[in-house]
């Protein structure tokens, strides 16, 4: 029996977004979109799966954090078949593109699934979220993503349906019975293009994270070699700073200009009671978006 763990991730759902399985450190997968959502990426992550090892004929056991995909591959899909893919009220099935190639895939499989709570120290399924979220952060720094060695001698054909997003579909919370309507988000102003402003509020929220912020490893990751910043009281920041203190994620972008195809300047508002007026300055570097200036402007 071939056990596996699956996983996705969206840094901003949606937004930059990359999927994973793995098996063990030298039999593993991932990949990932510009724009998709969690579920997506977990969907994508058990189909890769199962073409990648459609052709060894043993029983397949999944390992996966997603309740949403458990159910989906073993509760609702024949009903979904039999109504032409809709839903119970009638309404079109989200990421059906996805769905039919799954429903296809596990035709003639031997395959179960195993719920495993996500984050909670699970080695594979920890191992699938780090590849995932890997892939998921490339995407948004604009480079290709570490894919994997694969599965040995898989069949390039069973995998040459590559699923390319046209749009993103929401999709429902980890306890949902079904998945509800979409609901399409707010347009964020400025004049940068839709993939960019997706990457950089994925970044902005990396920058307001505590595991970011706390980790000058991570941080680094996010900053120009050049970066400066010019905080509310008058000090001036460098790249090699090193960590930053905790602050809050609450944030509101105001606008994200595109001054050229490699400079994005994003104005944002930044706490939820005492909230400052800030600048950031994002340079795309062959390594992908980099934080190159920040100012706090402080409020009367």
């Amino acid at each position: 029996m071939i056990v596996a763990a699956c996983d996705g991730s969206a840094l901003s759902n949606p937004g930059p977004a990359g999927w994973a399985w793995y098996i063990s450190d030298d039999i593993w997968a991932a990949g990932g979109w510009d724009h998709g959502t969690n579920n997506m990426g977990e969907l994508m992550a058990v189909l890769d799966l199962l073409q990648s090892t459609a052709h060894t004929g043993e029983p397949l056991r999944i390992l996966a954090d997603s309740q949403y995909v458990i159910n989906s591959l073993t509760k609702w899909l024949p009903g979904w078949k039999r109504r032409g893919w809709k839903k119970g009220d009638g309404k079109p099935v989200l990421n059906v593109e996805l769905m039919k190639q799954l429903d296809e895939a596990l035709q003639g499989r031997d395959v179960t699934f195993e719920w495993v709570k996500g984050h909670a120290g699970h080695v594979m399924n920890e191992a699938a979220d780090e590849r995932a979220r890997a892939a998921a952060t490339a995407f948004m720094q604009g480079r290709e993503p570490d894919v994997g060695p694969g599965f040995p001698a898989a069949d390039a054909k069973a995998r040459s349906q590559v699923f390319a997003p046209n749009s993103v579909e929401e999709t429902p919370a980890l306890f949902q019975l079904e998945e509800p309507d979409a609901e399409p988000g707010p347009t964020t102003p400025g004049s940068a293009s839709p993939r960019v402003k997706a990457a950089l509020l994925a970044a902005t929220r990396q920058l307001l994270s505590d595991d970011v912020r706390t980790d000058a490893a991570r941080l680094a990751e996010l900053l120009h070699p050049d970066f400066v910043a010019h905080g509310v009281d008058g000090e001036v920041i460098a790249a090699d700073h090193g960590a930053w203190r905790e602050t809050s994620p609450e944030f509101e972008v105001l606008a994200m200009d595109a001054y050229s195809e490699s400079l994005v300047g994003v104005r944002w508002l930044q706490g939820d009671k005492q909230r400052r007026l800030r600048f950031n300055l994002w340079q795309k570097t062959p390594a992908g978006w980099k934080l190159r200036f920040a100012q706090v402007t402080a409020q009367q």
